[in-house]
């Protein structure tokens, strides 16, 4: 699927832009007014019963409401962007933790309160200190974004994935219970086996273990990746 840092000036500008947005919106809640013709009626008054002032002064309010709806439409694109600004890990094309959380925890409140299933896939690569020190950092953010391109390439648009530290990954699977979300994670583990990154040239291999379950309702975020690294484990202790 295709990211907020809490702070005193970033609060003030969401409450500014909040405040914004809504005056504008209730300008915009305003009936359309067409530009006045050459003989028509205006707000349903007869062109003919208009005094030149009167004209001057309709015109100008239609252009001063004209001018706030583009003002509310570009400040509405610019809170968009912002939002998902604020949802994007700073280095990759995916959420970061706390986007990752907050739509993990609409995923669980999914499943308790209508029985849709979901499932939560975990992944840790090992010993990625190393592709560091001997390549470099630059080389091992190009791992990184490699690894998820390639989960991003390989999900639906249902489903999320996120970054959960420095090279742990998050994959919720909608609409997938335990069963159905272990055979996606052998997919997408021999997917990422069988596509290393490839760096000036030279493909790096990364090693990583992984745990898949199923999300249980009532469960918290925290929680859920707290099972997720369990399960993680548990496949690292038996060598998958």
């Amino acid at each position: 699927m295709k990211v907020e840092r809490a702070g005193s000036a970033g609060a003030a500008r969401r409450v500014s832009a909040v405040g914004y947005t809504r005056k504008a919106e209730a300008i915009a809640a305003a009936p359309a007014v067409e530009a006045v013709p050459a003989t028509a009626s205006v707000l349903g008054i007869p062109e003919e019963e208009f005094t030149p002032r009167v004209r001057d002064a309709i015109m100008t309010l239609m252009g001063e409401v004209e001018s706030l709806r583009r003002e509310l439409q570009q400040t509405r694109s610019r809170l968009d962007e912002v939002e998902k600004s604020a949802d994007r890990d700073h280095l990759l094309p995916i959420l970061n933790r706390r986007a990752f959380v907050r739509e993990l925890t609409r995923y669980i409140s999914f499943a308790a309160r209508y029985g849709t299933p979901a499932s939560l896939v975990y992944f840790d690569l090992d010993g990625f200190k190393a592709v560091n020190d001997t390549h470099g950092h630059a080389a091992g953010d190009a791992v990184l974004g490699h690894f998820a391109e390639i989960l991003l390439g390989h999900i639906r648009d249902s489903d999320v994935v996120g970054r959960l530290g420095g090279d742990e990954f998050g994959v919720i699977l909608s609409h997938a219970n335990s069963n159905q979300a272990h055979k996606k994670a052998d997919v997408l583990v021999e997917t990422l086996k069988g596509s290393p990154a490839l760096w000036r040239g030279q493909k790096i291999a990364v090693h990583f273990s992984y745990g898949a379950f199923e999300l249980m309702a009532g469960e918290d975020a925290d929680g859920a990746i707290a099972r997720a690294d369990e399960a993680m484990y548990a496949n690292k202790r038996n060598g998958r």
